[in-house]
């Protein structure tokens, strides 16, 4: 996968991220020489790497098929039917299965129940807190450094499969792309 600086520039990048991939690159300026989007991994980070999708011509099926992706890392989380039926809808639409009406329904499903989610969430959490004991603040502060510790693990081990998968998805080798080779 490929882009120029220009297109680069043209989306309006960051002024720290541009300013790092242009010393990475040597350059002081933009230009239309092909670039790939490993090298800005290389010289800046995912999330960069990520945002700089949108500069690569054609390239809206693997962006969206990447995302459904790593939505479906973490589907096991989800318990509204409504949030894995959208990501249903979000692959067929990528292959050309569903069409926008669907997207669009599909998206408002997901932020109604992204919605009920975060209002459960927070009456519960009113409710805990309401009930609270001294001992279960302190045995939650005591355990703090350990849930830390675990969520750190987790989410480097998450960031570590999306840059692993990234790079795939760049090279023409991730699961989508061979599929149809």
């Amino acid at each position: 996968m490929k882009t120029t600086l220009n297109l680069i520039r043209a989306q309006s990048p960051c002024a720290n991220s541009w300013k790092k991939l242009l010393k990475h690159l040597g350059k002081t300026e933009a230009d239309d020489e092909p670039l790939a989007l490993l090298t800005g991994l290389e010289s800046n980070d995912l999330e960069d790497a990520l945002w700089t999708l949108r500069c690569v011509p054609n390239c809206d099926r693997d962006a969206r098929l990447f995302a459904v992706w790593c939505a479906r890392q973490v589907q096991h989380l989800m318990t509204d039917q409504r949030s894995l039926d959208a990501l249903d809808v979000a692959e067929r639409f990528a292959n050309g299965e569903a069409t926008d009406k669907e997207l669009a329904a599909s998206w408002t499903a997901s932020w109604d129940a992204e919605s009920s989610a975060a209002s459960a969430s927070a009456s519960a959490a009113a409710e805990e807190s309401a009930l609270a004991s001294v001992a279960v603040a302190a045995h939650a502060a005591a355990s703090a450094a350990a849930w830390a510790s675990a969520r750190a693990a987790a989410w480097d081990s998450a960031r570590a499969a999306q840059q692993s998968m990234f790079i795939q998805m760049c090279n023409g080798t991730a699961p989508w792309q061979v599929v149809g080779k």
